[in-house]
C-alpha cells in the first residue's frame, strides 16, 4: 500500500525546526496585517489612486468562491486519507492550501482598497450574521499558524505530529472555509 512507504520516510527534524521558525514569523506577519487593515485603510486609500472605472466588487464572490474550493478540498483530502491515498491526499491540500493563500492575498489586497460593507439585516437575522461573521474571524486567525504547522508536520514526515494536530485544525478550517462564503451570502445583498 502507498501509505506504508510514507510511514517509512524518516521525519525531517532539521527541515521542521527551519519550517515551524517560518510558521510563526508568517504567521506574526500576516495576523499583525490583517489586524492593522483597518487603522492603515485611510492612509493607505489616500496614498493610492485607483484607475478610473476599476471595480473590485467582483472580489467578494471571489473569495467566497475560493473559501468553497478550499472547503471542498479539505473534505476531498480527508476521504483520501481514509482510503490511505497518500498522494492524493498531498494533491487535494496543496489544492485547499493555495486556494486559501490566494483567497487571503486577494482579501487583504480588497480590503486595503476598499471600505466594508455594512450588514443591513435586523432582528435574529442579524445576531445570526454577526455570529457566524465574528466565529470565522476569530477562529481563521486563530487557526491560520496550526494550519501552516500540520502542512508542515505532514510535508517533513512527522506523521505523529501531523495526524494529532490535523484532528483539532481540520475542522476548524472546514468550519472557516464554509462560513466565508455564507458570511458572502448573507451580505451580498447590501453590496
Amino acid at each position: 500500500m502507498e501509505i506504508h512507504s510514507y510511514l517509512k520516510q524518516e521525519p525531517n527534524v532539521a527541515l521542521v525546526r527551519k519550517l515551524k521558525t517560518l510558521v510563526w514569523l508568517i504567521s506574526a506577519l500576516v495576523l499583525g496585517l490583517v489586524a492593522a487593515m483597518r487603522p492603515l485603510r485611510p492612509r493607505f486609500l489616500s496614498l493610492i489612486e485607483k484607475p478610473d472605472g476599476l471595480v473590485l466588487s467582483f472580489l467578494p464572490p471571489f473569495h467566497a468562491m475560493l473559501n468553497a474550493f478550499a472547503a471542498f478540498g479539505l473534505v476531498m483530502a480527508v476521504r483520501a486519507i481514509k482510503k490511505r491515498e497518500v498522494s492524493l491526499h498531498r494533491q487535494w491540500i496543496f489544492f485547499a492550501l493555495g486556494c486559501s493563500s490566494v483567497f487571503l492575498v486577494s482579501y487583504v489586497c480588497y480590503h486595503m482598497t476598499t471600505f466594508e460593507t455594512p450588514f443591513g439585516g435586523e432582528g435574529w437575522v442579524s445576531k445570526l450574521y454577526y455570529f457566524v461573521l465574528i466565529s470565522h474571524i476569530v477562529l481563521a486567525a486563530l487557526s491560520f499558524p496550526f494550519i501552516l504547522l500540520t502542512f508542515v508536520y505532514g510535508f517533513t514526515n512527522h506523521f505523529v505530529e501531523h495526524r494529532k494536530l490535523a484532528r483539532i485544525v481540520y475542522p476548524v478550517w472546514l468550519y472557516v472555509a464554509v462560513t466565508g462564503p455564507i458570511v458572502y451570502l448573507m451580505l451580498r445583498p447590501y453590496y
